[in-house]
């Protein structure tokens, strides 16, 4: 497995919070651009003074990815190529309600799915004229086995893990890097507001350092905590019936 180049451009859409803010923070460097997106522009400069205070150079887009030419925006905010993209921003709404509302679903379609294949569409063609760079789709351990809570969540993040895996062999001989990422429980926002037990929960910072080690050694999945990884995988494979049980304990 080849190590990549350390980049020099970075794309971070969902940079305002969570894991977007701690890979922001943890790429910042003397010399390195980044280019933070999110939807509060707020948050979004108080990231931006962080990562300037340790040396990077920051563009700024706030924008809500669901906005025409979005996408666009983003790929072209920078005043050079970009070397790494990464995929991130994400939405997860939450109801007791039986069933999804069908906003809730289409918000979660619209942005985990949709948003992210327009960035990369954004992106990619600067890469592949190029033929280098790195792209980096960040799904979910949702995305093995769906979740009762989350359905629609976890639906997005089967499709973005799909993809991911599709561009990866694509995209290889033209010497692009694609690598999904595919985190457990993460201590942010968003996993606060799920209800039931979150075994092996891992800080922001933690797993901004565990997506920037597997990137740089261009692994195909980066999904983490390990144990948690491989139960999730193995519910993918068990009997359903088997499966949902194990689930339950965790509702």
């Amino acid at each position: 497995m080849a190590r990549q180049r350390a980049p020099a451009t970075i794309l971070i859409t969902g940079a305002s919070a969570g894991i977007g803010r701690a890979l922001a923070i943890r790429y910042a460097a003397p010399g390195r651009k980044l280019i933070l997106h999110g939807r509060d522009e707020e948050r979004l400069a108080e990231v931006a003074r962080e990562c300037e205070a340790a040396g990077a150079h920051v563009a700024r887009v706030a924008v809500d990815l669901r906005e025409p030419g979005a996408a666009e925006r983003l790929a072209h905010a920078g005043d050079a190529p970009i070397d790494l993209a990464i995929v991130n921003a994400g939405v997860a709404p939450m109801s007791d309600a039986p069933g999804e509302q069908r906003q809730d679903v289409e918000a979660i379609l619209a942005v985990n799915v949709a948003a992210a294949i327009a960035t990369v569409a954004a992106v990619l063609p600067s890469m592949l004229g190029r033929g280098s760079g790195q792209l980096a789709l960040v799904s979910s351990l949702a995305a093995y086995h769906g979740l009762s809570v989350a359905p629609a969540y976890s639906a997005s993040k089967a499709a973005l893990k799909a993809y991911g895996e599709g561009l990866r062999a694509r995209l290889a001989p033209h010497g692009i890097a694609v690598s999904v990422v595919m985190p457990g429980y993460v201590d942010t926002a968003m996993a606060h507001s799920w209800p039931g037990t979150k075994p092996f929960q891992v800080s922001a910072t933690e797993a901004a350092h565990r997506i920037e080690r597997g990137l740089a050694r261009n692994e195909a999945r980066i999904a983490f905590p390990r144990a948690l990884a491989w139960s999730a995988w193995l519910l993918s494979v068990l009997p359903s019936a088997w499966a949902s049980r194990v689930l339950s304990r965790f509702s």
